[in-house]
């Protein structure tokens, strides 16, 4: 399923000329995909890390096709595109609001770490059982990279 995000750019997501900071999109991933597990999974990771386990991004991809702008509207896409028992990895899409055009699209993974140990481990079989339904295959369309 996938979940859709409003966010305004603010100004201090931005450069000297009013165009989105290319690390700026790592937040708005991290807004998408906060608001995805509020929304579609019904817990937050305030709940999660209260099992004693922590979520780092372990692995980022971002793709740059288009800039956004101060005060732009923008529409954050998240979905789930893998899950297994230690790891979770959600895809986004960010467009314009009311516009069909992709700005960015990318991915990140998180792995389930101990907070006690700081080793790896199984995700709660409560969290994989909310979310494996969740789960997609976004389709990306195939685009020649110069």
């Amino acid at each position: 399923m996938i979940h859709t995000t409003n966010y305004r750019v603010i100004y201090g997501d931005t450069d000297k000329a009013g165009v989105v900071y290319y690390g700026s999109y790592l937040r708005l991933f991290e807004i998408g995909r906060t608001e995805f597990l509020r929304s579609m999974a019904k817990m937050t990771y305030k709940e999660i890390e209260s099992k004693g386990i922590v979520m780092p991004v372990v692995e980022a991809y971002v793709r740059y096709k288009s800039p956004a702008f101060y005060d732009d509207l923008l529409n954050i896409e998240t979905a789930i595109s893998a899950l297994d028992d230690y790891s979770i990895t959600f895809f986004y899409r960010i467009t314009r609001h009311g516009e069909d055009k992709v700005i960015v699209q990318g991915s990140t993974k998180l792995c389930a770490i101990d907070e006690s140990g700081g080793g790896i481990t199984k995700l709660p079989e409560e969290l994989v059982a909310t979310l494996a339904p969740l789960v997609i295959r976004p389709k990306v369309p195939h685009e020649k990279v110069n």
